[in-house]
C-alpha cells in the first residue's frame, strides 16, 4: 500500500498495514506445526487446570472423609500391603519415556535414524507399559473396592468422578502419544525425513522437526502427570 493510499485512512488506521507487514517478516521463518503445537499445548494447559482447581476446591469444600491414598493405592507384594507402590512403578516409567524421547529428538537431528526410531520404540513401550498398569489400576478400584464414578464405599462419593475423569483423560493423551510414536518410528526407520516424503495426510514433505513436535507433546503429558500424581496420590 502507498503512502497517498495510507493517509486517506482514518487517523491510527494507517499503521495496520505496517504492523501487519512487520509480524508476517518476523514470523515468517517460524515452523507452523512447532507454533500449533505450543497453541494446542496451552489451551490443554487451561482444561487440566479446570479439572485439578475443581478437585482442589471440592475436596477443600467437602465434609465427608476422602479416601486415603496409600490405603486405596497400595500393592499386596507376599502378603504385605506396600503404599503407592504401583504408582511410583507408573511415574518412574512415564519419567523414564520422557528421557529416551530426548534421546530421539537428539539423535533425529543428527541424523541418526536408526537411533532415533530405536528411542521412539522405547518411549512407545514406555507409554504401553503407563497405560496398562493404569489399566491394572481401575481394575482394581472398580472391581475390587467397588468404586464408580457416582460412588464411593471408602469416604467422598465425588473421589470416583474425579478420579476416572483425570485420570483417564491423562490416559488418553498417553494412549494417543503411543499411536503417533509409533507411526514416527516406522517413518523414521524406512527414512521418510531423510528423502523429504510426503505425510499421510497432508502433502506436506516431512523432516526431524516432526519428531521434535512429538516430543513437545510427550514431555506436556509426563508433567501433567507430575501434577496429578501430586494432587491424587501425595495430598
Amino acid at each position: 500500500m502507498d503512502q497517498s493510499a495510507l493517509d486517506k485512512l482514518p487517523k491510527g488506521w494507517g499503521s495496520i498495514p505496517s504492523d501487519l507487514n512487520s509480524d508476517q517478516t518476523a514470523f515468517k521463518g517460524v515452523n507452523w506445526g512447532k507454533a500449533m503445537m505450543w497453541i494446542f499445548l496451552l489451551s490443554d494447559t487451561f482444561i487440566f487446570s479446570c479439572f485439578l482447581l475443581s478437585y482442589m476446591t471440592d475436596r477443600g469444600s467437602t465434609t465427608v472423609p476422602w479416601p486415603n491414598a496409600s490405603e486405596v493405592f497400595g500393592l499386596e507384594v507376599f502378603g504385605t500391603s506396600v503404599p503407592l507402590l504401583l504408582i511410583a512403578i507408573m511415574t518412574f516409567v512415564l519419567i523414564s519415556s520422557s528421557g529416551t524421547m530426548a534421546l530421539a529428538v537428539k539423535n533425529g537431528y543428527e541424523k541418526n535414524r536408526k537411533l532415533c526410531a530405536i528411542f521412539l520404540l522405547l518411549t512407545a513401550l514406555g507409554g504401553l507399559t503407563f497405560v496398562g498398569m493404569q489399566v491394572f489400576e481401575w481394575n482394581k478400584l472398580i472391581f475390587h473396592e467397588g468404586v464408580r464414578p457416582w460412588s464411593n464405599p471408602m469416604g467422598a462419593p465425588q473421589f470416583g468422578s474425579f478420579f476416572f475423569m483425570i485420570t483417564g483423560f491423562h490416559g488418553t493423551h498417553v494412549s494417543i502419544g503411543v499411536i503417533f510414536l509409533l507411526i514416527m518410528a516406522r517413518k523414521t526407520w524406512r527414512g521418510d525425513f531423510d528423502t523429504d516424503r510426503k505425510g499421510y495426510f497432508t502433502s506436506m514433505k516431512s523432516d526431524y522437526v516432526a519428531i521434535e513436535i512429538m516430543g513437545l507433546y510427550w514431555h506436556f503429558v509426563d508433567l501433567v502427570w507430575v501434577f496429578i500424581f501430586a494432587f491424587f496420590y501425595l495430598w
